[in-house]
């Protein structure tokens, strides 16, 4: 992963763009990609879901967890592929073929996508004897949409969600004030050209407004990408989002 990651691999498309491979291609289970065991050999104690944007894959995402193994070396990094193929992207994937940029149709893609992402939470959580406060969700671009998404939504808290250069899609279903909602964290480019730098502020208000704890971080002349700052706030704010948990 070079510094500035995901900037060639998470071009989203015009709106006709997996509209034709969405609709023949049904598929509801997700694809196990890439994993990264705890560094310190032991069970996992934690568990780091990565979930990636548009048109790229676990494979890409996964890059980000030898970053933060150091801070979390009990915690187990999966990075698995989204559901669907994307026809546009050679051998990218997506949570859902993205038909328009609306609100509602945002709204409804991510809703669609959510039960097998939940579904898989809960085979990991299982498998490991772990609950939701031992998760943390991270996503890019569109993988951040279903992070928000499915980490508001979850029956209990989970222990953190980090969103990069993404957005939100709505709060319908989010719990209101008063219910135990994770932190968040996002970070997004100034020169983001794909995903404008509003979003995170629009994601900012309506998250305070909902009781969500969240911070976020404009990376200065980044454009849609990761860069090292965004790095290493993610590494700190999952660490110690895990050590509050606890």
């Amino acid at each position: 992963m070079t510094s500035r990651c995901h900037s060639a691999r998470d071009r989203w498309p015009s709106r006709a763009s997996c509209v034709q491979l969405r609709e023949r291609t049904q598929v509801s289970k997700i694809v196990n990609g890439a994993s990264l065991k705890p560094r310190s050999g032991a069970e996992p104690k934690q568990i780091v879901l990565l979930l990636h944007g548009f048109g790229s894959s676990g494979t890409d995402m996964i890059a980000l967890a030898p970053h933060w193994q150091d801070a979390m070396p009990d915690a187990l990094f999966l990075a698995p592929h989204a559901p669907q193929r994307c026809g546009t992207m050679g051998a990218g994937y997506q949570w859902w073929g993205l038909s328009g940029f609306a609100p509602a149709a945002l709204a409804a893609g991510a809703a669609s996508a959510a039960p097998a992402i939940d579904a898989f939470i809960d085979k990991k959580l299982a498998q490991y004897g772990l609950t939701e406060a031992d998760l943390a969700l991270v996503g890019f671009s569109q993988g951040t949409m279903m992070a928000l998404h499915v980490g508001l939504r979850r029956p209990r808290a989970v222990a953190g969600v980090v969103g990069y250069s993404g957005m939100l899609t709505g709060t319908l279903g989010v719990p209101k004030i008063g219910v135990a909602k994770a932190p968040v964290l996002l970070v997004h480019g100034s020169a983001d050209g794909i995903v404008p730098v509003a979003a995170v502020h629009m994601a900012e208000s309506e998250l305070n407004r909902l009781g969500v704890e969240v911070t976020t971080h404009v990376s200065h002349g980044v454009t849609h990408s990761v860069d090292p700052v965004g790095l290493r706030l993610g590494r700190d704010f999952l660490a110690e989002a895990f050590d509050q948990s606890t």
